[in-house]
């Protein structure tokens, strides 16, 4: 049984590496354009806040290496830190905007509040079962963010700024995190 639990996570660690590469495409357009055109930054805001409460959980939690690594600054905080970045720089003025209220108040403020409530309120195991159930309700959030763009798929009537690799390997991810938690 915990060989079959090592490959599912291991199965789980190489689909989230997929999750957070590929935007890639998305966002080598977005630099040779110099616009982020109709992209929505949400989705890559939440994964980096998701990423970060990961990463706090895997250093909290004993033996936390694995989420740790794939989540930390390995793969998930740096890249994701990077797609943000590209977005605050190639955004129009509006979109940036939204874009820094949206890092300061998930990315830094619900950050910050989770980890400070967790390290003074919250004492012994009590504190990574809190710190989970945080990265549980994000995980929900971050497998729904790619419907931000549905609005731009309606309208348009194209799925042309629609994530797709992203929906998918989220969906994945998703799956096999699930099968190694049953």
């Amino acid at each position: 049984m915990e060989a079959s639990l090592l490959f599912v996570g291991v199965v789980g660690n190489v689909i989230s590496v997929l999750v957070f590469a590929s935007p890639i495409n998305t966002f080598r357009r977005i630099v040779r354009n110099r616009s982020t055109e109709d992209f929505e930054p949400s989705p890559y805001v939440i994964t980096l806040l998701n990423s970060s409460l990961w990463v706090y959980y895997g250093i909290t939690k004993p033996g936390g290496l694995l989420i740790v690594t794939v989540n930390g600054v390995g793969v998930g905080v740096v890249m994701e830190a990077v797609y943000v970045a590209l977005f605050l720089l190639y955004a129009a003025p509006p979109l940036k905007a939204k874009t820094a209220v949206l890092v300061a108040a998930l990315d830094v403020g619900f950050f910050g509040a989770v980890a400070l409530v967790t390290r003074l309120a919250v004492h012994g195991s009590s504190r990574v079962v809190v710190i989970g159930l945080v990265c549980a309700f994000l995980n929900v959030l971050m497998y729904g963010s790619p419907l931000c763009a549905m609005r731009s798929v309606i309208t348009r009537r194209s799925v042309e700024y629609m994530p797709f690799l992203l929906s998918f390997f989220l969906f994945l991810n998703g799956g096999i995190w699930t099968l190694c938690n049953t």
